[in-house]
């Protein structure tokens, strides 16, 4: 998210005003409306008689994203996993849809864990911080199937009691942090502490520790994940041989934003927050405004030349890979309908944004689009939700000839972190239709 401007010294003021975001290409946005109105077409065909509102889960798109990043990676590593975040769409027919793809599932939770068994995955990794007993039994008695990704000394001890009480072997990795100075240093262990895991590890004989993990997030570009692969390259060549041949896999984990980059209002900017603590509107509801992300083949060649730089030089391992918004982002979206025309500039609709689990759309930017009556042309409107908080938006303007009680209205790409965030506030969750 945007750094909270609220809080700002003077001097970052100066900074953040230097920080302007790009405006989104007229064209590229026309084309990304016109492709989303084609696929509104087709799903209003497809749920004649539903009620609204309600998601639709498109599994031609998971299957042909789940494609490309395959295709993309397995041309830059000769070795490789791959393993859907499930945190990013807890749907089952999600994780389902990918099971089918030859993707894993990479799991946060007891809960999370538990629906990747009864979907039958073979391949699966736990990560996570503040794993409890429970939850770590659970992969103990699956240790077929599971991969624990230990995330602290204290979670290594406990899963060696557990291992050893029910006379099984764990496979496990270890977590690494990529976030010393901030609360990323919740989940996992330091680059420092490295070695220290090492000797604990080689004393509990009821765990194979074969493997190392760490996560960016938010990667518009790889110039993270690239550079905390050359500081793990330089730590690897520190390890005495025998621990560098136990590994047996790394896994570079997700965060892979979507190439259309992020969208956002003008309340999204740096400089529209500025003008907001200053007094002043944040920009025109028309105004659009677009953070750049790599193509998922930019981020295969990169990673691939870092990772052949500085950890082939040292160690050949496989090298796993846990997508999730870059697959499910495009694969869900949102239908509702109108319930009330207030005014020629505020619509109320059927669907509240507890349906997407927090107050996205008043600095993400996403077309709400007319299907009834569909059109290249954006008017302005505040297209509000009906929970009972002046917070509860969809956004500022709708593509369309005009607007009614009774048109349908769709959101496109809200597949990740919006349904697995979703609450019960208020008003009830819209069902699912799977196409």
């Amino acid at each position: 998210m945007q750094k909270n401007t609220e809080n700002l010294l003077p001097a970052d003021i100066e900074s953040v005003l230097s920080q302007n975001s790009p405006l989104l290409p007229s064209r590229e946005l026309l084309s990304y409306v016109k492709h989303c109105f084609n696929l509104g077409s087709k799903y209003l065909e497809a749920i004649k008689g539903e009620s609204m509102p309600l998601y639709i889960i498109d599994s031609s798109i998971l299957r042909e994203r789940a494609d490309k990043f395959k295709k993309s990676f397995t041309k830059a590593f000769t070795d490789t996993a791959f393993y859907f975040a499930v945190k990013s769409n807890n749907h089952p027919d999600v994780a389902r849809t990918l099971l089918q793809s030859g993707f894993g599932l990479d799991v946060s939770s007891g809960l999370e864990l538990q629906m990747a068994l009864d979907l039958g995955a073979r391949d699966i990794v736990f990560s996570g911080p503040g794993k409890t007993k429970a939850e770590l039994q659970m992969a103990v008695t699956n240790s077929d199937r599971v991969t624990i990704l230990i995330d602290s000394f204290g979670e290594l001890a406990k899963l060696q009691e557990i291992a050893a009480a029910n006379n099984r072997v764990m496979r496990a990795g270890v977590r690494l942090t990529t976030g010393q100075e901030t609360l990323w240093r919740k989940f996992g262990i330091t680059l420092n502490d490295l070695p220290l895991f090492y000797e604990k590890a080689i004393d509990c004989v009821n765990i194979r520790f074969c493997g190392l993990q760490f996560h960016m997030s938010w990667n518009l570009t790889p110039d993270a994940q690239c550079n905390f692969i050359e500081m793990l390259g330089r730590t690897l060549a520190s390890l005495p041989e025998s621990h560098r041949k136990s590994i047996e896999f790394i896994d570079i984990g997700g965060g892979y934003w979507p190439s259309q980059g992020e969208w956002l209002q003008p309340a999204g900017t740096r400089e529209g927050q500025l003008r907001m603590v200053v007094g002043r509107k944040a920009g025109r509801p028309t105004d659009h405004y677009r953070l750049p992300a790599a193509g998922v083949d930019e981020f295969a060649a990169q990673l691939s030349q870092a990772i052949n730089r500085h950890i082939f030089a040292v160690i050949k391992c496989r090298i796993c890979f846990e997508p999730g918004r870059w697959i499910c982002h495009d694969a869900m979206h949102l239908l509702m309908s109108v319930a009330d025309k207030k005014a020629d500039d505020m619509i109320i609709t059927d669907a509240g944004t507890n349906a997407i689990g927090w107050e996205r759309f008043e600095t993400d930017y996403f077309p709400v689009l007319n299907l009834t009556s569909p059109s290249l042309d954006e008017r302005a409107c505040n297209i509000l939700g009906s929970l009972c908080t002046p917070h509860d938006v969809w956004g500022y303007t709708y593509w369309g000839e005009s607007i009614k009680d009774g048109d349908i209205l769709m959101i496109p790409s809200q597949g990740a972190y919006t349904f697995s965030l979703r609450q019960n506030f208020i008003k009830p969750l819209p069902p699912v239709v799977v196409l």
